[in-house]
């Protein structure tokens, strides 16, 4: 489905890292109450691996997600009209190396080597996560604040679900968004498939990031 681009508006500044301004894609903003989402792990392109996502408060679509059959490593979120917001990435840890895995999340549509698309820009990491070693969790800082701001990525095969803490200076944690397997029928009582998921994210959390935390811990359930 084809849906009209709406009229261009200036992009918002985020602040970097390094103190300075640097544009980022529009994302849904953050809501002042709890919001549910369904995510279908599904592709909509013929031969990919991605995502859906849809608001369950109206039933739009607010994010996808595809790697347009390229593989797992490198998956493109974007919003209902296919603009790319962020680029995930996986970086694969050499044959015998004791380092930890890792994952970039790029702002914006990053091409494999790693140039923005535009030509002109350096591509801008907003988040690197890191598999902790021997635990089902994943430790992620997101980058593009004044003050890096660090999550806990958790999840359970076996429970099925997946949950992400923000860490706070004193090392407390806040549970700001958690997914499962999503219920239906007239009392939620009936599991739907295991490709259906319920997403709860936690009011002042950006739905991008935490959809790219999502995309990142799923990939290990």
């Amino acid at each position: 489905m084809v849906m009209a681009e709406p009229e261009e508006t200036p992009r918002p500044q985020r602040p970097s890292a390094g103190g300075g301004a640097v544009a980022v894609e529009p994302s849904p903003p953050a809501a002042a109450a709890p919001r549910w989402l369904t995510v279908w792990c599904k592709s909509l392109v013929f031969r990919g691996d991605g995502y859906a996502v849809f608001d369950d408060a109206d039933g739009r679509m607010v994010f996808r997600v595809d790697n347009y059959g390229v593989g797992p490593g490198s998956m493109a979120l974007m919003d209902h009209a296919g603009r790319v917001l962020l680029t995930v990435r996986r970086r694969q840890r050499k044959i015998l190396s004791l380092m930890p895995e890792t994952w970039e999340v790029y702002n914006g549509d990053v091409d494999d080597d790693s140039n923005s698309n535009d030509g002109h820009s350096e591509p801008h990491l907003m988040m690197r996560a890191i598999k902790d070693l021997g635990r089902s969790s994943c430790t992620a800082s997101v980058l593009a604040v004044d003050e890096p701001e660090l999550y806990r990525l958790s999840w359970s095969r076996q429970e099925e679900w997946s949950r992400i803490h923000r860490r706070s200076s004193t090392s407390d944690e806040t549970l700001i968004a958690e997914v499962r397997r999503k219920r239906g029928g007239p009392e939620k009582a009936t599991l739907l498939g295991k490709d259906v998921l319920s997403l709860v994210v936690q009011p002042g959390m950006d739905l991008a990031i935490t959809m790219a935390m999502l995309m990142i811990s799923n990939s290990y359930r």
